[in-house]
């Protein structure tokens, strides 16, 4: 028999009380560590939700530091080439609320940022992201309004960061995955070209 929770009583009952640590943890300005995290992490996960609630989780990656701190409230995420979905970005136009989840390799604690978000197309603060010759044409601008630290024991429970577990061939190449899950026109031997060894170095293009 499945067992459905569907109140907040039934949810803190079956979990019980956060610590006060846990509970009392948030703030909603950046610490001079939170700048340093951040100046350190190259690889953020950005979850994003549309007006009917419908959500999205998208990848962000550049060299550490590409989330740019405006003030002590405010930091930007510039937007580079990707497959032009633009699932997240229609959602913020839609519901501006977001979630940031910043991390950096080998560390088994993330930095979380939730806020309000809104997309700009130019501003003067572009220049300083720029990495090879790419001034982006979009950043996502969060004002922050809920900023912790969250603890290490999903990483320390998955061994994420362990190389004796990883099993990147525990699936088939990128390309025949695509082959075969999506029936594209292309022929697989077209597609293994596509994401060969030009795919990494057209990231930026």
């Amino acid at each position: 028999m499945t067992v459905e929770i569907t109140s907040h009583e039934e949810l803190r009952e079956l979990l019980g009380v956060p610590t006060a640590r846990a509970a009392n943890k948030e703030r909603n300005r950046l610490h001079e560590r939170d700048r340093e995290w951040l100046a350190a992490s190259p690889f953020c996960l950005v979850a994003t939700a549309g007006a009917d609630g419908s959500c999205d989780v998208s990848p962000k990656g550049d060299p550490a530091g590409f989330a740019l701190v405006l003030d002590d409230t405010t930091v930007a995420l510039p937007e580079r080439p990707g497959n032009k979905r633009a699932d997240g970005y229609r959602n913020i136009l839609d519901n501006p609320h977001v979630g940031l989840l910043f991390l950096i390799p080998g560390r088994t604690d993330t930095l979380r940022i939730n806020g309000r978000a809104r997309l700009v197309s130019d501003a003067p603060w572009f220049d300083d992201m720029v990495v090879k010759g790419h001034r982006p044409v979009l950043a996502v601008v969060v004002e922050i309004e809920q900023i912790f630290y969250h603890c290490a024991k999903a990483f320390l429970r998955s061994a994420l960061w362990q190389p004796e577990t990883w099993q990147p061939d525990a699936l088939p190449s990128r390309a025949r995955l695509i082959k075969e899950v999506e029936a594209p026109v292309e022929s697989l031997e077209d597609l293994e070209r596509h994401y060969g060894p030009e795919y990494a170095r057209k990231i930026y293009a």
